[in-house]
């Protein structure tokens, strides 16, 4: 290695570190910065007049773990629906069917952890992940002090909680980096974050993490209150924030609210609003859960935090489907504990709604993780040196000329780079087809070297395409091309979501391949509409797509081995999207009917109506099955009800 090579692998190592500690977003593998660290170590033990003091190699010392392996929870982590006032908080209370006995507490903003404690002892740490698989953390969970390693309990329960960093040691943390001319990090959260995924299981201890546990997986407890089971966690040996509390009505959750969102400043952790969730248990099994959310429980939310500062640019972005959408670049500002750098615009029109231009000074607003947006621009504070922000007429990428349809601006070129390159970046990401190795820095370089060239090419790659790029050794090909071989074995709506269809996300995909299987693509337009929470612009825009690529999806039905994960069923079912009404006395609670029919696809309500499908009657049936009788609905009993779910 030469000298100017080594300062060009420091830089490189610098900004893979700051990468992966400060934004939890690693441009590299483990394997690939390991390997690195060693070849500047290698050569400043070699050159010691040559050493830099930026060198990483001067800032950590790591102990070396394995790569973190995937570990799957014992039940579901699942996210909360947010809520932003009052009325919103009253519809989610009349969806939750529930009108008093509220368990509330404070929602932290750190990252989620799942504790697995067997025979009393602590065998295993995972981070959230998707909700069904995390990464192994244990050895990083055994450093935080807050954590019990051994429990008064015997039997095997799932513990899970919020991992925070103080406000005061986040501000300790940021000093010491700085006096060691490291980047600061942006804020606690990510901090946090970033802390619990160390291969260095000391700088996981030196960051003085804590645990606040907010409830529990799978577990044999017999309580029939979920404040009762916080009760009986926390005395464990765990920590208790000291705002938590029962509200025996809506009034009193107000009340709360405006209580916690006073103390937002003087809490030792950053807070972004409050847990609110049905106490009853019994309701709570009752209630369920929809494609993403318990319907027992939601996230009320603080108000955003409004900040001033100065747009200074606009870059236009190719989306996936071809629309350019306009994102503002504004001067650095720190919102909530976040340095803000940009916020979006939307589209053109909605420029000309603000009258927006390059150099005004605007108000931008910032909710959770929602990308910040421009609510206001201070016309009075011109000074004549703001410019007009103008619609383009060419692409930013492949100069092709563009489509302008009004509101939407699009490239029409289907060949261009940030077309496809996104849409294969898209297609191998976490919430899609997830292949571990294939970040969006190789898709990429994969892209750049032209090994890549369609989205199903990625399941044509050899070993002899990696061959010859930097950083690609024999282990990680062979990882790589066994990521891309797993991924082939998809949930159909991972599948769903990978093709990146205009207005069709995650939940959509979930509702298509619960409400279809796997015939989702050969239904009506309005089969779709006729969906719960479907409308008739993304129906529209579903079968547009469905036009177009028809073809195109039969083959990957070819390449993939797509298949119902275990909240499906498959697609020969005959209850699959199908309505029940359950009346009268069966062997078993009715609870347990409904749960097995929402867990087969489909649904159960409580009234007879033209749209009902199936009325699963016992003994003492009344008037709904007289009426489902009258509307000539199919009625069973429970052997026909068995028979029909085999």
């Amino acid at each position: 290695m030469t000298k100017e090579e080594y300062l060009e692998k420091v830089k490189l190592a610098n900004l893979w570190m700051r990468a992966y500690y400060e934004k939890d977003e690693p441009l590299a593998s483990d394997e690939e910065y390991d390997n690195l660290i060693k070849e500047l170590k290698k050569f400043e033990s070699e050159n010691p007049n040559l050493l830099l003091k930026d060198s990483p190699t001067q800032k950590i010392a790591p102990t070396i773990q394995s790569e973190f392996k995937k570990i799957s929870h014992l039940s579901p982590m699942w996210s909360m629906e947010d809520v932003f006032n009052e009325d919103e908080l009253k519809a989610w209370a009349k969806r939750a069917r529930s009108e008093n006995n509220f368990f509330i507490e404070p929602k932290f903003d750190g990252a989620s952890l799942n504790l697995v404690y067997e025979n009393g002892k602590l065998i295993s740490g995972a981070t959230r992940g998707d909700g069904k698989i995390g990464e192994d953390i244990t050895l990083n969970v055994l450093e935080i002090d807050s954590i019990p390693k051994n429990i008064p309990y015997l039997e095997k329960i799932e513990i899970r909680g919020e991992v925070v960093i103080l406000k005061d040691d986040f501000e300790k943390i940021n000093e010491k980096r700085a006096n060691l001319n490291q980047s600061l990090f942006a804020n606690p959260r990510n901090a946090a974050s970033g802390s619990l995924r160390q291969l260095d299981t000391s700088i996981t201890k030196e960051r003085n993490l804590k645990f606040y546990p907010w409830g529990v997986g799978q577990n044999s407890l017999k309580f029939s209150k979920h404040s009762e089971i916080m009760e009986f966690v926390r005395n464990l040996g765990f920590l208790k924030d000291d705002f938590v509390r029962l509200c025996k009505d809506l009034n009193e959750v107000m009340i709360a609210y405006r209580e916690l969102l006073n103390l937002r400043d003087k809490k030792p952790m950053m807070m972004d609003g409050m847990v609110v969730r049905v106490d009853d248990l019994n309701l709570c099994n009752e209630l369920g859960y929809t494609v993403k959310f318990p319907r027992f429980m939601a996230a009320f939310k603080f108000p955003a935090l409004e900040k001033t500062t100065r747009l200074i640019g606009v870059n236009l972005q190719v989306g996936r489907s071809g629309v350019i959408t306009p994102v503002a670049i504004l001067e650095p500002v720190n919102l909530d504990g976040v340095i803000v750098k940009s916020a979006t615009l939307h589209n053109f029109d909605e420029i000309a709604r603000l009258d927006v231009k390059i150099n005004d000074y605007v108000s931008i607003i910032r909710s959770g993780d929602v990308i910040p947006k421009i609510t206001k621009v201070f016309k009075e504070r011109r000074d004549g040196l703001e410019l007009n922000i103008l619609r383009p007429k060419i692409c930013p990428t492949c100069q092709s000329e563009l489509l302008d349809e009004g509101a939407l601006i699009k490239c029409q070129n289907i060949d261009c780079e940030d077309r496809l390159l996104n849409s294969i970046i898209h297609f191998v990401s976490k919430k899609c087809l997830n292949i571990d190795g294939l970040g969006e820095s190789i898709v990429e370089l994969l892209y750049k070297n032209k090994k890549i060239t369609t989205i199903e090419s990625i399941f044509y790659l050899k070993f002899s395409d990696f061959e010859g790029l930097e950083g690609f050794r024999e282990k990680k090909i062979n990882n790589i091309l066994n990521a891309i071989e797993n991924a082939k074995n998809c949930d159909l709506y991972r599948f769903i979501t990978a093709l990146g269809i205009e207005h069709i996300g995650e939940v959509a995909a979930k509702k298509l391949s619960l409400s279809f299987g796997f015939d989702w693509h050969k239904q009506s337009l309005e089969s779709y509409e006729n969906l719960e929470g479907f409308g008739n612009q993304m129906a529209l825009s579903l079968c547009e797509f469905i036009r177009v690529n028809h073809q195109r999806i039969d083959n990957f039905y070819k390449i993939l081995n797509l298949r119902l994960d275990q909240n499906e069923i498959q697609n020969d079912s005959k209850i699959i999207g199908k309505t029940f009404v359950i009346t009268g006395t069966l062997s078993r609670p009715r609870d347990e009917f409904k749960a097995l029919i929402e867990s087969l696809g489909g649904k159960v309500s409580s009234s007879v109506s033209k749209k009902t499908n199936f009325v699963l009657y016992g003994e003492e049936a009344g008037s709904k099955l007289d009426k489902a009788r009258e509307l000539n609905i199919t009625c069973i009993d429970e052997n026909a009800f068995n028979e029909l779910i085999k």
